[in-house]
């Protein structure tokens, strides 16, 4: 089994803070091939207020940024204790298709596989379930680079 790491250590990976990081635990990494991470939604989540009143649903395009920042932890994993801050950039995401609604209580699980990596640049799979139910679906791709300043 793979390395384990909690919200503080996510944090020291990828720049995203409250409301936007998006990824709660990381349940499994191996450095440059998989991560398996988990988001809790609950009904305190500030997109609800909006998305919708009275029957919320967790925005596709959130579920797709938790999946690009869980595969943006794998890609910074073995970056971790470089010199110059680094950063992930995505560069496309192709193939998005949605399955069922996510709604509060539900935990999202997400799996992101490395396809490809060449040199800085690495091609990636991810799949968001609910339970055995798959939700969502993408392929990215994403690049390390500098962070802005």
């Amino acid at each position: 089994m793979g390395e384990t790491l909690n919200v503080v250590e996510i944090q020291k990976l990828i720049p995203h803070r409250f409301p936007f990081l998006l990824v709660d635990r990381v349940l499994e990494i191996k450095e440059g091939e998989f991560i398996t991470a988990i988001k809790n939604v609950t009904m305190n989540e500030w997109f609800f207020q909006g998305h919708f009143p009275g029957a919320p649903v967790m925005p596709g395009v959130l579920i797709v940024e938790a999946m690009a920042q869980t595969g943006g932890v794998l890609m910074m994993k073995k970056l971790s204790g470089t010199e110059a801050p680094k950063a992930v950039y995505f560069m496309t995401i192709n193939n998005v298709k949605f399955r069922k609604p996510v709604t509060p209580g539900d935990t999202l699980k997400f799996t992101v596989v490395i396809t490809k990596m060449k040199g800085t640049i690495g091609t990636m799979h991810g799949e968001a379930f609910v339970g055995d139910d798959k939700v969502a679906e993408a392929d990215m791709m994403a690049m390390i680079a500098d962070a802005a300043k």
